[in-house]
């Protein structure tokens, strides 16, 4: 029964993701004799814990119960008091855990002083999956960077724009509204700034009565973006982050600061924004899971890199020729055995266009 309930703790934890950054997106569940007695997940801006809220519910029926949680309990005093200390005071008989936490605060002290109060626990159960859910939280406690999905929507023959620009839409309703629950899954929506300049998108979730909009990214060594553009003008309303270079022009800094937006200085590669510096300093802004959605220029870049952990495409039933642009820009690779490969783990369709889900190999 154990990977039973288990399972549950992790499907619950997944319901936090997009919401709880940049606390781990967790899940809880507290069984008595055979019954559920408590379940949480981690909240919106990661209060309650997940631990802390199946508690609640669970009440004294927590005494003598077993708990399965997704990550090693907080061991540290927060906003909020430790989970390791909450579950001890509540009298839980045994806890369960699929992982370590990375977090330098943590990192085997829940479990320590569980083990101190006489509580049995157990660790392993359905690691790799609680592993692959917590992976850009883990990552970034670690000091590394976020998980990272890139999403393309392109025709049959790779092309996400005519050569005269125009692609909206190329993929149908149902695809569409898919990504926008794909987005909300995530703490950020980014795009390339000549994503951003020519179609003036407002990259939120639109549809789902989502709580909390994730944050919007764009990429943006020059800071080169319209001033009066949806971006700008919503600033304000809805977070908005501009990756750029140090040598941005210090007016145009004050021009997007002034409008509200927050902004990331990064170092520079090859005459662009470096990927991988990028990235750490958006997983030290307290970002663990980005959903990048292109354009051509940035995708070649993460890919590059070697920064994308998940691939999902949308591929539609029309082909629009060798001069429409590409969905992936020129990466310089002359042998094959330099692309890096990723293993396909779903395909199918989504109203009339296919989608096709692939994972970084070992991933």
């Amino acid at each position: 029964m154990d990977d039973r309930w288990m399972a549950l703790a992790l499907s619950l934890g997944r319901r936090g993701q997009g919401n709880a950054w940049p606390n781990p997106a967790v899940g809880c569940v507290i069984v008595k004799d055979g019954v559920v007695v408590g379940r949480g997940w981690t909240q919106p801006g990661g209060r309650p814990h997940a631990e802390a809220l199946a508690l609640a519910r669970a009440g004294d029926l927590a005494r003598g119960a077993t708990a399965y949680v997704s990550l090693e309990p907080c061991s540290h005093h927060g906003q909020t008091p430790p989970c390791a200390e909450a579950l001890v005071h509540a009298g839980v008989a045994r806890v369960v855990a699929a992982v370590g936490d990375t977090d330098s605060r943590v990192s085997g002290r829940g479990f320590e002083m569980l083990r101190k109060a006489g509580i049995t626990v157990e660790t392993g159960l359905r690691a790799a999956e609680a592993a692959r859910d917590l992976a850009g939280f883990l990552r970034v406690a670690g000091g590394g960077r976020p998980f990272v999905t890139l999403k393309l929507a392109s025709s049959f023959d790779g092309r996400i724009a005519t050569a005269t620009g125009q692609s909206q839409w190329i993929t149908g309703p149902e695809a569409r509204r898919l990504v926008h629950g794909m987005r909300a899954r995530h703490d950020a929506v980014m795009v390339g700034a000549g994503t951003a300049r020519k179609d003036d998108p407002s990259l939120t979730v639109r549809g789902l009565g989502v709580a909390r909009q994730p944050a919007r990214v764009v990429v943006s060594r020059r800071l080169d973006l319209p001033l009066l553009g949806q971006l700008a003008r919503t600033a304000e309303k809805v977070p908005l982050w501009i990756c750029h270079g140090r040598d941005a022009d210090p007016e145009r800094l004050r021009a997007w600061e002034g409008l509200g937006a927050r902004l990331v200085a990064c170092g520079i590669a090859q005459a662009q924004i470096d990927p991988a510096d990028m990235l750490v300093q958006l997983g030290k802004a307290g970002l663990t899971r980005i959903f990048c959605e292109g354009g051509s220029a940035l995708a070649a870049s993460l890919l590059g890199a070697e920064a994308v952990d998940e691939l999902i495409g949308f591929s539609a039933g029309f082909s629009i020729g060798a001069e429409g642009l590409p969905a992936i820009g020129a990466m310089g690779l002359s042998n094959l055995a330099e692309a890096e490969r990723f293993e396909l783990v779903e395909a199918r369709p989504v109203g009339a266009d296919l989608m096709q889900r692939w994972r970084k190999s070992g991933g």
